[in-house]
C-alpha cells in the first residue's frame, strides 16, 4: 500500500508503466514543496480541482452544510470590464449550485481594493482625492455585479476600514522573523525566510540565486507588506512611519479577521494565482502559525478577446466595460456564455460566441412556450410518449447533478438540458385536426418546471420569456405578445375557413344554364382564397418579424399545404 508523499504523487499523476517510481518522477517538483492536506470535516459531495495540490479533491467543509469562502474583490480605480465580469460570474454559478444543488450555505467575504498605486495615480489626473475616486467606482462596481445578477457577498470589506487590524497583523510577522522593516519606512515580507514552505501553487524556490536589487529589499523576491508614503500621498501613521498596506497583506488581513485560521474556500483569477495568492497564503500560515491556511484555491480562466492569446486587461486596451456590453448583449445571455464551459479554462469572447448563446437561450424559450402552448390545448399534436419522456427527464437530472459535482461542469449540465429539450420537440409535432387523444400535459409541466428551475437557480430569470426578451418590462411585453399571437392565430383561422354558403352552394331553382353546384362552389372557394390571402400574408410575414426576436410560433405544415 503506497504511504506518504509517493501515495500522494502516484495519486496526482496517476499510475505510470513503472509504478510510484514514475509518478514520483514526473512530479518532482511536487515532492519538492509542501504536500496539500486533506483537511478535517464533512464531505460535501463535490469533486472541485485544487490550485493547491493541481489535482481534483473531494471538497471537504470543517462545518458541516456551511462554506467559508474568501473572494479577491476589484482595486475601484476604473469601471469594471468583462474580463473581471466573467471571473465573479463564473464563480457566483459556483456559489449558486453549491447553495441550490448541494444544499450548503455560503459565508462569502470580498475584500474591497480603495487604496493603491493606480487609485492614487487616477485621482490625481482627476484633481480629486483618493477616497471619493474610490468611493465612486466601488459603487459602479456593486451597480455591474447587480446588472450581471452575480449576488453580493455576505459582507464587502475596505482595506481602508482594516488599518489598524493591517498593521497588527504586520507586527506579528515581524516578530515571527519573517518579515523586517528598512530605514526607509518601508516593511518586507522576508522570502528566504520562509525556506521551501513558500511555493505551494507555484514551483518558484526562495533559496535559487537573487538577481541584483536596487531597493531597500533584501531580496528581489521579497514583497511589500507596508509601503512608505511618498510626499502629498494618503497615508496612515505606523511604527515604521506614515505609509499605507501592501497589496497582498490587505486579503490575508481582511479573511483572518472574519475567518481566523479556517478558511474553506479562496477563489479569484488565474492571474492572481501568483504572486497574489502565493504570498497570501506565507502571510497567513505565519501570522496563525498553521500548517495549511486556505484548504481550496479556486481560479477562473482568462477571457481572450477572439483572435488573441492575450487576457483581456485595461493595460493592454482591449477591454470592453461591462455597461457597455450590456447595451448590445443581456446578462442572461453572458451567463449562458460563460455556462458554455469549464470556470477554469480560459474562454474567447467575440460576437459570434455571444450569438451562439444568444441562439441557445432562443432555443430553449421557444420549448417552453411551445409545451405551454400544448399544456393549454392550444398546440395540437400526436399522443406522446410519456414513458420516454419521464425517463428523460429523470437521466437528465441524473446527469445534471453528477455534472455539477465533478468540479461544477456546467457546459455537460446545459448539454443535458438541451438534450432533455430535443426529445421534447420531437414529439410537439402539431396536426391539423384533433383526434381526441388525451394530452400529456403532467409530463411536459414537469419538464418545464425542471428546465425554468434549473436556470433560475443559476442567476437567470427564465420565466415569462425574460430569457429572450430582457429588460425590466419582460412580463408585460410577454403578455402583449401572447395577446399578438393570439390575435395573429383567430385571423389567419378565419382566412383558412370557408362558410357554410361556401360549401353547399345549390343553383337557384329554374335558372336556365345554371353553372352545377360543384363548379359554383370551386369557383367561390378560389374567389375567398384570393380575397383573404392578404390577410394569409401579413400572418406569414408577422410570423417572420417574430422569429427574428426569437419568438417563433409552430403551425401545422398540414394547414400551410392547403393554401398551396
Amino acid at each position: 500500500m503506497l504511504r506518504g508523499a509517493a501515495a500522494a504523487a502516484a495519486r496526482r499523476c496517476g499510475p505510470g508503466p513503472s509504478g510510484v517510481k514514475a509518478a514520483a518522477g514526473r512530479c518532482c517538483s511536487a515532492a519538492r514543496r509542501r504536500e496539500w492536506v486533506p483537511p478535517a470535516g464533512r464531505d460535501s459531495g463535490i469533486v472541485a480541482y485544487n490550485s493547491r495540490s493541481r489535482s481534483k479533491e473531494p471538497l471537504v467543509l470543517a462545518t458541516e452544510g456551511v462554506a467559508t469562502w474568501y473572494s479577491c474583490g476589484p482595486t475601484v480605480y476604473d469601471r469594471a470590464h468583462l474580463g473581471h465580469a466573467c471571473s465573479y460570474v463564473r464563480f457566483d454559478i459556483i456559489r449558486r449550485i453549491m447553495t441550490r444543488f448541494f444544499g450548503i450555505e455560503v459565508v462569502m467575504v470580498m475584500g474591497i481594493t480603495d487604496i493603491d498605486d493606480k487609485i492614487i495615480k487616477r485621482a490625481n489626473e482627476m484633481n480629486i482625492s483618493p477616497v471619493a475616486l474610490a468611493r465612486i467606482y466601488e459603487e459602479d462596481f456593486k451597480q455591474d455585479m447587480a446588472a450581471l445578477k452575480v449576488l453580493p457577498p455576505t459582507v464587502y470589506m475596505r482595506v481602508t476600514d482594516n488599518i489598524p487590524q493591517i498593521i497588527s497583523f504586520i507586527k506579528t510577522i515581524i516578530a515571527s522573523g519573517q518579515a523586517y522593516a528598512t530605514s526607509q519606512g518601508n516593511v518586507y515580507f522576508d522570502v528566504k525566510s520562509w525556506g521551501k514552505r513558500y511555493g505551494v501553487l507555484t514551483t518558484i524556490y526562495p533559496d535559487t540565486q537573487d538577481e541584483e536589487v536596487d531597493t531597500d529589499k533584501r531580496h528581489s523576491k521579497d514583497f511589500a507588506l507596508w509601503k512608505a508614503a511618498r510626499p502629498q500621498e494618503l497615508s496612515w501613521t505606523s511604527p515604521w512611519g506614515k505609509g499605507r498596506p501592501g497589496w497582498h497583506i490587505e486579503c490575508s488581513t481582511i479573511s483572518s479577521a472574519v475567518f481566523g485560521k479556517q478558511l474553506d474556500i479562496h477563489t479569484g483569477g488565474i492571474d492572481l494565482a501568483f504572486p497574489h495568492h502565493e504570498n497570501e497564503i506565507a502571510q497567513c500560515e505565519v501570522y496563525h502559525q498553521c500548517e495549511q491556511w486556505g484548504n481550496y484555491f479556486l481560479h477562473s480562466g482568462h477571457l481572450h478577446v477572439k483572435g488573441s492569446q492575450e487576457k483581456m486587461s485595461k493595460s493592454l486596451k482591449n477591454y470592453v466595460t461591462i455597461k457597455d456590453f450590456l447595451k448590445k448583449f443581456s446578462s442572461d445571455q453572458f451567463r449562458m456564455f460563460c455556462l458554455r464551459s469549464r470556470y477554469s479554462s480560459a474562454i474567447e469572447f467575440s460576437d459570434e460566441s455571444m450569438d451562439d448563446a444568444k441562439h441557445l437561450l432562443q432555443a430553449i424559450s421557444s420549448f417552453v412556450r411551445d409545451a405551454n402552448a400544448y399544456m393549454k390545448g392550444q398546440l395540437v399534436c400526436d399522443p406522446v410518449r410519456e414513458d420516454i419522456l419521464w425517463e428523460r427527464l429523470a437521466n437528465t437530472k441524473v446527469t445534471v447533478k453528477a455534472a455539477f459535482a465533478d468540479d461544477f461542469d456546467t457546459s455537460r449540465a446545459v448539454a443535458a438540458i438541451m438534450d432533455l429539450i430535443h426529445h421534447g420537440n420531437r414529439q410537439l409535432k402539431a396536426v391539423t385536426k384533433d383526434a381526441g387523444s388525451p394530452r400529456s400535459s403532467v409530463v411536459y409541466g414537469s419538464i418545464i418546471s425542471y428546465i425554468e428551475g434549473f436556470f433560475n437557480a443559476l442567476g437567470m430569470t427564465f420565466g415569462e420569456r425574460q430569457v429572450a426578451l430582457g429588460g425590466g418590462d419582460s412580463a408585460v411585453l410577454s403578455n402583449v405578445i401572447d395577446e399578438l399571437v393570439r390575435f395573429r392565430t383567430k385571423v389567419r383561422h378565419y382566412a383558412l375557413a370557408l362558410p357554410e354558403a361556401a360549401a353547399e352552394a345549390v343553383p337557384t331553382e329554374g335558372a336556365a344554364g345554371a353553372k352545377g353546384p360543384k363548379q359554383e362552389q370551386k369557383e367561390k372557394r378560389q374567389q375567398l382564397m384570393q380575397e383573404r390571402k392578404p390577410l394569409l400574408e401579413a400572418c406569414d410575414s408577422l410570423r417572420g418579424d417574430l422569429a427574428a426576436f426569437g419568438i417563433h410560433i409552430k403551425i401545422a405544415e398540414e394547414l400551410e399545404s392547403k393554401l398551396r
